[in-house]
């Protein structure tokens, strides 16, 4: 059943280097909450009461609910329908996105790591591989915080994959990590967009005047 859920994750990596639609981006957002759940559920050996709560309340209510809400605040208050022209044609991303999930893929199989789940940890690199270029690529800040929060699942399939059990601090860490950093740059957000009238990353070279 696994095997499902990493599928569908893996295409909606494929789906955020199409999409030029920022509510989609909040959707796919949203959608991987929900993935991360499932295949969290499926392969954590013995989780406990305490441990289920947080896994709920990671995956379900902050990753799928309370940051697709924020974000969805932001798209409202920055007036954001589209993101800016990319640095890379969407036919190359998507063809780089397809070799960053089959290379993740090949070189987990290849290393045979004991005591790791080889599907989840590639898909977890692939999303943190992914969610690098995806910044990278992009001029808007918006689009930023959509690379972090890629690469924050990325870290959270990597905690999953390497152990049958979920280590408590580990998933707190992650969790406020998240929390903090989407805060903080969601604050960041619109202080640029206070001032510059936009929040091109082009605008913060005039900081320094």
């Amino acid at each position: 059943m696994d095997y499902f859920f990493i599928l569908i994750l893996a295409a909606t990596l494929v789906l955020f280097a199409l999409f030029e639609r920022v509510k989609k981006f909040i959707f796919l957002i949203s959608f991987q909450g929900i993935l991360l759940f499932g295949i969290a559920l499926i392969n954590l050996l013995h989780i406990d009461t305490l441990e289920l709560v947080l896994i709920l309340l990671e995956t379900i209510v902050v990753k799928s609910i309370i940051i697709p809400v924020f974000l969805r605040k932001l798209m409202i208050q920055n007036q954001l329908k589209r993101v800016h022209e990319v640095n890379v044609p969407v036919f190359y991303s998507i063809i780089f996105t397809s070799f960053f999930i089959l290379g993740s893929f090949l070189l987990s199989s290849f290393l045979q790591l004991p005591n790791i789940n080889s599907r989840i940890f590639s898909i977890g690199f692939a999303s943190i591989i992914f969610g690098i270029y995806f910044i990278t690529i992009h001029k808007n800040i918006f689009s930023h915080l959509i690379g972090y929060l890629i690469i924050e699942n990325g870290i959270f399939l990597f905690s999953v994959g390497v152990g049958s059990q979920m280590p408590l601090l580990i998933g707190l860490a992650i969790l406020l990590d998240i929390l903090i950093g989407v805060l903080i740059i969601g604050i960041f957000v619109n202080k640029v967009k206070d001032r510059f009238q936009s929040i091109d990353i082009a605008q913060l070279s005039q900081l320094k005047d």
